[in-house]
């Protein structure tokens, strides 16, 4: 009996790991490419031939591969993630108030 509590509960762990991960997996990512027209510890403004600079923000957790300088040619890869999200009331709530 002890043996298929164990079982359950570790079938159940690793189901809940797979759906995290697939989860994760979905986020979508978006890639701005372009030169680097400046660059400090913690972003990266790249100029784009259509949409002007871009400034992505980096941390010790961003994959480099390579040399990063101003004027370097760059791809970079990223997701966009709230920061904040503030619910505003719906105008009917408003209205009766």
């Amino acid at each position: 009996m002890k043996r298929l509590i164990v079982m359950c509960l570790v079938a159940g762990m690793l189901i809940a790991v797979s759906f995290s991960a697939s989860a994760e997996a979905k986020v979508k990512s978006y890639q701005v490419t372009g030169p680097i027209v400046e660059l400090t510890d913690t972003k990266i403004i790249v100029q784009t031939k259509d949409d002007g600079n871009w400034e992505i923000t980096r941390d010790a957790a961003s994959k480099i591969t390579g040399e990063l300088k101003v004027g370097a040619k760059v791809t970079i890869v990223y997701r966009m993630t709230a920061v904040t999200v503030e619910v505003k009331a719906d105008k009917a709530e408003k209205a009766g108030k």
